[in-house]
């Protein structure tokens, strides 16, 4: 009896050694294994990511303006011509224009992430994603769209605290302004002409950074209803008597024309703004890119439209 029990002690503590051997040679689950990521970008695409990109492209200065804010500096490889903020964006490689890319040189340098935007969604994005390159998209029309942005960058990047850190400090400062400008009724808030370009005249209206600026600093665009930047005539300009006239400035070679236009076209001195003297420039690299400093840009707009309670416009 004693030997029947020891064999069959025998015999569990074989099965036992060999199950302990199997299982030390089975792969652990699959779920264990770290797998890709899919995002989905502000154009509604949704993207795959491989792993935390080293070698990234930006196509738009707005993103490599949210790059440098993340701290992301080193994993940039290249940029556009006129990436110029920080001043170190200047140093990369540039790869060509905003609109027109080479494609051969994003190609050559091996990029793991290509931070495109919406202007890049018929022609370029199509192309790069053909030579099997991983583009993300942002679409920041919005000022709640550019927040997003900044989150989105931070999570494909691994950057997600530096995304964090940087949406506080923006939300904290853009409540400042809100705060003060929200409760302001409607026929307290002043008449703005916003002046894009002025041969021929252009303004900005509904979808535009700069529109929703203007209205958050607690202004009236004159010309609401224009959808997105648009030619307007000088007489439909005159009879709507701007109370307050802003020029983006700093545009290309354009440097301050705008402002030069606003300030000596004759049949613009009977406005209420320039016989009040509140004419004034601001920069549309500021304004106008979907990054970090479009809080910067509100600030601007809201000492421009309401220096009793913001403070004079900086010089």
């Amino acid at each position: 009896m004693k030997g029947k029990f020891g064999k069959l002690c025998t015999v569990y503590l074989v099965s036992i050694l060999a199950m302990s051997f199997l299982a030390s040679c089975t792969p652990p689950p699959e779920s264990v294994t770290p797998s890709s990521t899919q995002i989905t970008d502000q154009l509604g695409r949704v993207v795959k990511i491989n792993k935390t990109p080293q070698r990234i492209i930006s196509i738009a200065p707005g993103n490599t303006e949210i790059l440098y804010a993340l701290g992301l500096s080193e994993e940039l490889v290249a940029v556009t011509k006129y990436c110029d903020y920080p001043p170190a964006a200047k140093e990369k490689p540039n790869i060509g224009g905003y609109t027109t890319p080479n494609i051969e040189e994003i190609v050559a340098l091996s990029p793991d992430l290509i931070l495109a935007t919406s202007q890049h969604q018929e022609r370029i994005i199509p192309q790069l994603e053909e030579k099997g390159l991983t583009v993300f998209a942002l679409a920041p029309n919005t000022l709640d769209n550019v927040l997003t942005a900044i989150k989105l960058v931070g999570d494909v990047t691994g950057k997600q605290e530096e995304a964090a850190k940087l949406l506080t400090d923006m939300r904290s400062r853009i409540k400042v302004v809100t705060d003060k400008t929200e409760s302001i009724p409607a026929d307290k808030r002043p008449l703005v002409f916003y002046l894009t370009w002025h041969d021929p005249l252009k303004t900005s209206g509904q979808g535009t950074l700069n529109n929703e600026l203007l209205q958050q600093a607690g202004g009236r665009n004159i010309f609401s209803e224009v959808n997105g930047t648009q030619s307007v005539d000088l007489e439909s300009l005159l009879s709507r008597n701007p109370q307050v006239v802003i020029a983006g400035i700093g545009m290309g070679s354009g440097e301050d024309q705008t402002l030069i236009y606003l300030k000596t076209e004759s049949r613009l001195q009977n406005t209420e703004a320039i016989k009040g003297n509140r004419i004034y420039g601001i920069d549309m690299d500021i304004t106008g890119r979907g990054g970090p400093r479009i809080v910067d840009g509100l600030e601007q707009y809201a000492r421009c439209i309401h220096p009793e309670i913001f403070g004079p416009p900086e010089n």
